[in-house]
């Protein structure tokens, strides 16, 4: 076991970085079986792990805005992982996942939960979509954690029913595929509006739909829960809130469009 004093290697923070973006801010604490674990296969006490987890929410710009500081002196270590996530946050996040497929001696696969029937037996294009398919649930993890595995509309709390929405799509800004603050938590439908530009969260993160679904001539109870929402306000996250920035990208790129 690593000695007290002795200082935390870069793979160890990325390790525990991982994991702070994996769980909710609220369950950062000493009895928490993640830490527990994580402790155990890099060698650290528990209480070290979970204040390094702590730690790194004094980076978190809404967190510190908060008042959350984390331990009045931090590591250098921490800031320079945070730094390489906020820079290229594919690689950062698939390194992340590869050092505790590493750590735990299980495959990278197994790590990010895919069936590898599902991918090519073997060369570039099965490590393509490995790649691909690990930062997605990384990215799923992050967004989920970050809403206490509750969709930030409704406040539904069925993991298999919620999707971890891009408020700027995948393919439309690679530097913020693997973002968590670009990122919502939202149930299966309203997901599916909001991909569609029939949703929208506004900067004062209020709900609003396009006018084209009040005028729908098909209503239906369906569309008229969907529609109940207008106008609430989301349920924030205790970390990752999503970026405004990138909600006004969402609204503007949708609502200069004409929906079919």
């Amino acid at each position: 076991m690593a000695g007290k004093g002795i200082d935390w290697t870069r793979e160890e923070h990325i390790l525990a970085f991982n994991l702070y973006c994996k769980i909710p801010f609220g369950s950062i604490g000493m009895r928490n079986p993640q830490i527990i674990q994580l402790a155990k296969i890099i060698g650290r006490s528990i209480g070290s792990v979970s204040y390094k987890l702590a730690n790194f929410s004094r980076l978190d710009p809404e967190l510190r805005a908060r008042g959350i500081k984390g331990m009045p002196r931090g590591a250098k270590g921490e800031e320079d992982v945070w730094r390489e996530f906020e820079d290229n946050p594919e690689a950062l996040a698939f390194e992340s996942e590869r050092l505790l497929a590493k750590f735990t001696g299980k495959k990278l696969e197994e790590i990010a939960e895919i069936d590898e029937r599902e991918l090519p037996k073997e060369g570039l294009e099965r490590e393509r979509m490995v790649r691909v398919r690990v930062n997605q649930h990384f990215f799923r993890t992050a967004v989920l954690s970050a809403y206490d595995y509750k969709c930030c509309v409704t406040g539904l709390a069925v993991p298999d029913l919620l999707v971890a929405s891009h408020i700027v799509r995948w393919a439309d800004d690679k530097k913020q595929r693997m973002n968590p603050r670009n990122g919502l938590c939202l149930n299966a439908l309203h997901d599916r509006a909001f991909d569609r530009g029939l949703m929208f969260v506004s900067k004062d993160m209020t709900v609003h739909f396009h006018e084209k679904l009040f005028k729908s001539e098909k209503k239906s109870p369906g569309l008229d829960w969907l529609l109940s929402y207008e106008g609430k306000t989301i349920v924030e996250p205790r970390k990752f809130k999503p970026d405004i920035e990138l909600l006004t990208i969402h609204s503007v790129k949708w609502t200069s469009k004409i929906l079919c």
